[in-house]
């Protein structure tokens, strides 16, 4: 195997990038913070767990308002914890469906027994606000609404600020799936009219997958006894096990803890939100502008693309097969994401963890050697998909 640059092995210990959006490629320094073992009930480890508590809610812009819960697992648990535990037997979501993780959120909704509705929009559009402000005008049983605010089945960034106001407008309460955002994308509870914001260890935080978590409006928390249909995705119960005893209820994962730590440094030394933030999307810039130059159409105009991760639509050249292509890509230490759209064929290739400039510069010049490998002189999508 090609060592994909020599910084990113330097800085990574990997001989592979990882060109997805999570897990990704993360730093040297976070993956040696797992070669200790951590007692779960020592006073250090608790220390930890506060620290890395703080400085969420920190991130994510709040005060004493808001809380941040953890729980075990990945952003899925986290969010289907938060569903759960923000939502009464008797309420009703509305959850704003553009890619495969809305409706997702659909799919836990209906297993926790809360009702339901999708207000959906194709892949590569946003969610129509006069619809939104429509349907909730004319379904007053709606308590709360779910949107994903990067939804990385396309990499669509969808318009938060302005999706909030309009669901304050009409009093429900609003849950943000931030998975693929925080961190790198400048999210603030305190301004926007939302009352949790779920995210995970594994993202644009660059620490490992395992971990998951919700910012929480400590006054809606409060009043969330009761709600959790389990007890370990019980967010209330959870909270005040931590607050008490300082403690987890149940094993934690210490290792994946003490490399988000590490993470939450590193992210801390880039200058938090905007550093990560920038050199995502100068990411972002290299990659669009390098595959654009080798013929690659992405699915999203630049104005919706959030610097995540870049859908590609499928080339119609017959000698393009994408399993040819991507294991060809890994060979050179190059790994990237297939596509989960219905829109069109595509691939994904993303842009966060500890991946730099000249990375991508890299993966360029091995995209533009495997598509002369693979016989490929036509990187265009069929006629219809470019529509």
């Amino acid at each position: 195997m090609t060592t994909p640059g020599a910084s990113a092995a330097q800085h990574t210990g990997n001989n592979e990038l990882l060109l997805t959006p999570g897990p990704l490629t993360t730093s040297l320094g976070v993956k040696q913070a797992m070669v200790r073992d951590w007692g779960s009930r020592d006073k250090a480890f608790i220390a930890l767990n506060a620290r890395i508590r703080r400085r969420l809610v920190a991130i994510a812009g709040g005060g004493d308002d808001f809380v941040c819960v953890p729980v075990q697992g990945s952003g899925t648990f986290a969010v289907e914890a938060t569903i759960g535990t923000l939502m009464p037997r008797d309420g009703r979501l509305l959850v704003l469906v553009n890619g495969a993780y809305g409706e997702r959120i659909m799919k836990i909704a209906k297993v926790a027994g809360r009702s339901a509705v999708a207000l959906s929009s194709p892949e590569d559009r946003v969610p129509d606000l006069a619809a939104l402000d429509a349907l909730l005008a004319n379904d007053r049983a709606i308590s709360h609404v779910a949107v994903v605010h990067c939804e990385t089945t396309s990499g669509i960034l969808n318009p938060l600020a302005d999706i909030a106001r309009t669901v304050a407008r009409h009093g429900s309460s609003l849950i943000v799936d931030a998975m693929s955002a925080f961190g790198a994308i400048p999210i603030d509870v305190r301004a926007l009219p939302c009352d949790a914001v779920v995210a995970s260890s594994n993202k644009c935080l660059e620490g490992v997958p395992g971990v998951g978590y919700a910012v929480i409006r400590r006054s809606v928390l409060e009043r969330c006894v009761g709600n959790a249909h389990a007890l370990t995705l019980d967010l209330h119960d959870q909270w005040r096990a931590m607050e008490v005893y300082g403690q987890w209820r149940f094993t934690p994962p210490t290792h994946v803890l003490a490399a988000f730590d590490r993470a939450l440094d590193e992210h801390e030394a880039e200058s938090g939100v905007a550093g990560r933030g920038t050199r995502y999307e100068s990411n972002r810039r290299i990659l669009v502008e390098g595959m654009r130059a080798l013929g690659f159409v992405t699915l999203l105009p630049d104005a919706i693309q959030a610097p995540i991760i870049v859908t590609f639509r499928m080339p119609r050249d017959p000698r393009f097969v994408f399993e040819t292509f991507y294991d060809r890509l890994a060979a050179q230490g190059y790994v990237i994401y297939p596509g989960k759209l219905t829109v069109a064929p595509s691939f994904r290739i993303g842009c966060i963890g500890q991946v730099h400039g000249e990375d991508l510069r890299g993966f360029i010049e091995v995209v533009r050697e495997v598509l002369g490998a693979m016989g490929v002189v036509d990187a265009a999508p069929l006629p219809e998909a470019a529509e």
